[in-house]
């Protein structure tokens, strides 16, 4: 069984795929993994003796959320739609398909994410305090118009093992530059106007 760590970027490119979201899963996911296997199993909604043989774990509005993907287990979706009712109290059951839309603005393909454009950001001669520069940059962004790109940056760059790994982690996100290239582009005017 294996247990991965994915980000907001990670779900938004999982258009073609379905599976269950468990939100606010506090503690041990290998535990969350074999109880809610246990459960479904015992609900007649795992058959055959197939079991969720792997999960994803991610952040989401402020808690731990897990995702149960639907490929390579055979499932009564009936049941199991039933039993998500159900205890939705308990476990804030939903479907990957309507979390991503409702709570991250929707699914993204390939191209569209490859499509989008980094903003400039000056981090080169600010103050190197890796807080800061992942402050200008979630500023940048969210002066973009790309505020989830913001809070996924944020909780990327706070799960960073390195400052390298951080900075690398920023630089997805944005285009790092100076203050003068900022001033070389006739198209941005720091004081936050269109320039003539």
């Amino acid at each position: 069984m294996s247990i991965e760590r994915i980000t907001d970027d990670q779900l938004r490119r999982m258009g073609e795929k379905e599976g269950l979201i468990l939100q606010g899963c506090g503690g041990d996911p290998q535990e969350w993994l074999d109880g809610i296997n246990d459960m479904l199993t015992e609900a007649g909604i795992l058959q055959n003796g197939s079991k969720f043989e792997r999960c994803s774990v991610f952040s989401g509005e402020g808690c731990t959320c897990i995702l149960f993907p639907f490929e390579g287990v055979e499932l009564d979706v009936g049941k199991l739609a039933m039993w998500r009712l159900q205890t939705h109290e308990q476990f804030g059951g939903t479907w990957l398909s309507d979390y991503v839309p409702n709570q991250l603005g929707g699914f993204v393909n390939e191209e569209q994410s490859q499509e989008r454009e980094k903003p400039k950001c000056p981090l080169i001669g600010a103050d190197s305090n890796i807080f800061n520069l992942m402050g200008l940059a979630a500023k940048t962004l969210r002066r973009s118009g790309m505020s989830i790109e913001a809070k996924e940056m944020t909780e990327r760059v706070m799960d960073c093992k390195s400052y390298a790994e951080a900075l690398n982690t920023i630089g997805e996100y944005v285009e790092i530059c100076s203050e003068e290239d900022m001033n070389e582009d006739p198209e941005i005017d720091l004081e936050g106007g269109m320039s003539e």
